[in-house]
């Protein structure tokens, strides 16, 4: 059987991540979403999103990325929230059945405002 590798990123909050206030923490996740939508719009993001409703609170996001898991690392830490102490990234390669998951290249939000226009 074939297997298609997929480099998985995933966003965990750190046990010392900065407390921010409303204002800054909105203008963070603005920054970090705006850092996401432009690696999906340069071809390194082919899929992601926050996770919910999960069991460990610590996770906060999941990314499928089209590079090795080094240089997923890499451009993975210049995103703002990461930068900033509020999130961390963890960097592993995922193995599915070659062809069993496909993504569509759809637009990324780059502001809360635009994630909830769509409500």
């Amino acid at each position: 059987m074939r297997f298609d590798q997929h480099t998985l990123v995933l966003l965990v909050r750190p046990p010392d991540a900065p407390q921010l206030s409303p204002e800054e923490a909105d203008a963070l996740q603005d920054a970090h979403l705006a850092f996401r939508a432009d690696l999906r719009d340069r071809g390194y993001l082919i899929g992601g999103g926050p996770l919910v409703g999960q069991d460990d609170e610590r996770l906060r996001g999941i990314s499928v990325m089209t590079v090795d898991p080094e240089t997923a690392r890499e451009l993975c830490s210049a995103d703002p929230a990461v930068r900033a102490g509020r999130l961390a990234v963890q960097v592993m390669t995922w193995m599915v059945p070659a062809g069993n998951v496909t993504f569509h290249d759809v637009p990324a939000p780059r502001s809360m405002a635009e994630a909830e226009a769509g409500d």
